[in-house]
C-alpha cells in the first residue's frame, strides 16, 4: 500500500517541527508547497533498494527502519517519531538502504530531493532545521550503539527504556508513561536479543519495582533506579538468575 497524498501542510509547521526559527516578522515570504503523505499502520513508506526521490520528515505517528538479510530476517535499525528525518541516507547512493514501515497511522512531510538544494538556499530556516534534526539523529545512533554494548539483556532493555523516555520528554510527552508502538519482536531485533529474552527482561525489571507493564503500556515507577541499571554492562541478576534486592541508588 503506497502513501496517500493529502493537501499540503503549512511550511511554517514543518519549520516548527524541525525546531527551526520561523522567518522574522515583516520578512518577505514565498512559502513552498510541501506534500503531506498519510500512511496506515503497517504500511511501508519506502522499500530497501528503491530510488531515493524524497526525504521525509515525520509529522505524526512513528516508524521502524529495517533491513532484510539474505535469509529473510528483518533487522530493525532504529525507530523514528515526530521531527525525525527519514530517507536522507539514500542521498549518497541514489537508493534507500533501508525500509521504513509505519508503526501506527502516521503523516510525513515529503521533500523532493531534486528540489532540496534550492529549498535549503531559499529558506535558511529549513536548512538549519534539517541540520539540527540530522545532528539529533546522529546522537541517537550513538545511543543505540551504547545499548548494544551491554552484555546483559536486562541492561540493554533498561537503556532502551531510558532512551525512549528521553525521546518522549523531548516531544513534550510523559517520560514515565510509555505506550510502546513497536512490538516486543521489534525491540528484540533492535537490541540483538531473542523475542523471549525481551519478555523475561521486562519481567525482571518489573520484579525489581522499576516498571509496571501491561502489554504495550509501560509505567516507569523508578526512573532513577532504571538509570542506575543502565550503568552496568554485565547486568544485575545473580548467578542463579534471580533478581536480587532492589539496587541501592548511587549517591547524588
Amino acid at each position: 500500500m503506497m502513501p496517500t497524498i493529502t493537501a499540503p501542510a503549512p511550511f511554517q509547521e514543518l519549520l516548527r517541527l524541525l525546531g527551526s526559527d520561523a522567518p522574522r516578522p515583516g520578512a518577505p515570504e514565498s512559502d513552498p508547497s510541501v506534500p503531506l503523505w498519510r500512511l496506515r499502520a503497517g504500511a511501508p513508506m519506502t522499500h530497501e533498494g528503491m530510488p531515493a526521490d524524497f526525504i521525509q520528515v515525520v509529522r505524526s505517528g512513528s516508524f521502524k527502519c529495517q533491513r532484510v538479510a539474505e535469509d529473510g530476517y528483518e533487522q530493525v535499525l532504529s525507530f523514528a517519531g515526530p521531527g525525525d528525518v527519514l530517507g536522507f541516507d539514500g542521498l549518497c547512493r541514489g537508493h534507500y538502504p533501508t525500509s521504513a514501515v509505519a508503526l501506527e497511522d502516521s503523516t510525513v512531510f515529503a521533500l523532493p530531493l531534486r528540489e532540496l538544494d534550492r529549498l535549503r538556499q531559499q529558506h535558511p530556516a529549513l536548512d538549519r532545521g534539517l541540520q539540527q534534526a540530522l545532528s539529533r539523529q546522529l546522537a541517537r545512533a550513538g545511543e543505540v550503539a551504547e545499548m548494544m554494548a551491554a552484555v546483559a539483556a536486562e541492561v540493554r532493555l533498561a537503556r532502551f527504556l531510558v532512551w525512549l523516555s528521553g525521546c518522549m520528554a523531548a516531544r513534550g510527552q510523559s517520560p514515565r508513561r510509555l505506550h510502546l508502538r513497536m512490538s516486543r519482536r521489534d525491540i528484540a531485533s533492535l537490541l540483538g536479543v531473542a523475542h523471549e529474552t525481551v519478555s523475561r527482561s521486562f519481567t525482571a525489571l518489573a520484579e525489581l519495582g522499576l516498571l509496571r507493564v501491561d502489554n504495550r503500556d509501560v509505567e516507569i515507577l523508578d526512573l532513577d533506579g532504571l538509570r542506575q541499571c543502565t550503568r552496568s554492562t554485565r547486568g544485575f541478576l545473580d548467578s542463579a538468575g534471580r533478581a536480587p534486592a532492589r539496587p541501592e541508588r548511587l549517591a547524588a
